[in-house]
């Protein structure tokens, strides 16, 4: 056994750089094909401020004769052109799109429609609206910091404009003079329209993202546990049925093996073996009827209990079960902290260091302490051959298990019944070898004694 340790170890230890966190109810998914996604809506987008620019060049240019750049504009919107046509190349590329290389596409549109602009009488121009299209893009499909980002650059580009910019109308005589100074007045309030414009879209679509977010999220957890609550359901139906169909054979298993005892009264051998398997299978028996009598009549939780004191009455039992391991037990909670007790989390702590006995029952390390005022913390460590890497994923589901033998829904029953009790468990791959279960489980707020005020009448007769 010693030997199968120490084997077990070295291959855990060739493994300690490749240590990584390994939790059933990871909440960790990439967002990688989102912003492959938002980058293929960008594209369309552009495609169509392509064409509204284009239409609209052509009509300034041939049907109000306005002064423009033509040749200026055009390579401008060449430029958009080409740089829409690489950005669908490089969406069939299998490298992916991150949230900077989105941000810098977006930042590109901003820039070329202020070339636009610019040649197209700055903030005079009525498409100027048009900047606000990368704002509302980065608000909807980047984090936080990339929408105020882009804000503040919308809001500088659109202060440029206002006074830097090839007039569309050349001033004339006074009096139309006068009405370009009335014009700027005007200019100076779509200005201001502006920038509340782009406060209200920044502040609505962040909020709208993080509230779809939020929403997506939590239907995501229930979907999850409502397929829990349906596995759960299932392994309880078919736990009934086959304690219900185990009690015949385990009569018939009594019965037989008392028969074997009186037909061989003089085989001392014999007799102490079927002494074991007597044993056994009474064990098998009350395991059953405890079964039955703690569904029907205990209740779920049963009254606040210490951390340690939950802890020793545990190891208490385990150790009685497994005589032959050796082990470590470090406790750190305060002295007023209480949990919630219930058989249900007892048998929960024993399934998690009946498998740290599995595998390996030599050294294994018990600590419980306390890191907030408000949460208590069970770490075991054992010396094993750690967790397999390619089962990280489906490690906390039913009928899943790392080890030879089992049925593989310990650790489900286990992480079930740790949610129930708002708390969690997480695996790691320990850099030294072997596995680190770690524990996390709510601790109750203390309750603070009441002491009523005695009245003077009640005090004075007490005095008496």
């Amino acid at each position: 056994m010693r030997q199968s340790c120490c084997d077990t170890r070295s291959q855990s230890v060739r493994q300690r750089h490749k240590a990584i966190l390994l939790s059933p109810d990871l909440e960790w998914r990439h967002l990688l094909n989102g912003y492959h996604a938002s980058l293929l809506q960008l594209t369309y987008i552009r495609t169509l401020v392509l064409f509204v620019h284009s239409g609209a060049l052509i009509f300034a240019l041939f049907i109000l004769h306005l002064n423009l750049d033509a040749w200026l504009l055009g390579s401008v919107l060449a430029a958009l052109l080409l740089l829409n046509l690489m950005t669908f190349a490089r969406l069939h590329s299998p490298l992916p799109v991150t949230d900077w290389e989105l941000f810098s596409q977006v930042c590109a549109d901003m820039v070329l429609y202020g070339c636009l602009l610019y040649q197209s009488g700055g903030a005079t121009n009525p498409f100027i609206f048009t900047l606000l299209v990368p704002l509302l893009i980065t608000a909807a499909t980047l984090p936080k910091r990339f929408t105020l980002l882009m804000a503040l650059m919308v809001v500088a580009l659109y202060s440029i404009l206002l006074r830097h910019f090839q007039p569309l109308i050349v001033p004339g005589d006074s009096h139309q003079h006068r009405l370009l100074n009335l014009f700027d007045l005007h200019i100076i309030g779509m200005w201001v329209n502006f920038l509340f414009t782009v406060l209200l879209v920044t502040w609505f679509i962040s909020r709208m993202q993080r509230s779809l977010e939020t929403q997506a999220r939590a239907l995501q957890q229930e979907r999850e546990r409502h397929i829990q609550d349906q596995q759960l359901l299932s392994l309880a139906t078919m736990a009934a049925g086959t304690a219900h169909e185990l009690g015949t054979p385990l009569a018939t298993m009594q019965v037989t093996l008392k028969e074997m005892t009186l037909d061989y009264p003089n085989e001392p051998d014999l007799q102490d073996d079927i002494a074991l398997l007597q044993e056994q299978v009474q064990l098998c028996s009350q395991r059953l009827r405890q079964l039955s009598l703690k569904v029907r009549d205990e209740p779920d939780r049963a009254a606040p209990i210490a951390p340690d004191q939950l802890l020793n009455s545990v190891i208490e039992e385990w150790t009685l079960m497994r005589p032959g391991i050796s082990y470590t037990l470090t406790l750190a909670t305060p002295d007023q902290a209480r949990i919630d007790d219930s058989t249900a989390l007892r048998q929960a702590l024993l399934n998690l260091l009946n498998n740290a006995a599995d595998a390996c029952p030599e050294h294994i390390n018990i600590r419980l302490f306390s890191p907030t005022p408000d949460q208590a913390q069970l770490h075991i460590r054992d010396r094993g051959p750690g967790l397999p890497l390619e089962q990280a994923d489906q490690l906390g589901k039913p009928f899943v298990t790392t080890k030879g033998r089992g049925l593989g829904i310990g650790l489900f029953l286990t992480t079930s019944t740790l949610a129930r009790h708002q708390g969690e468990v997480r695996l790691y791959n320990h850099p030294e070898g072997g596995t680190l279960t770690e524990v996390s489980l709510p601790l109750l707020p203390p309750v603070t004694p009441f002491h009523a005020k005695e009245s003077p009448h009640v005090q004075a007769t007490a005095d008496r």
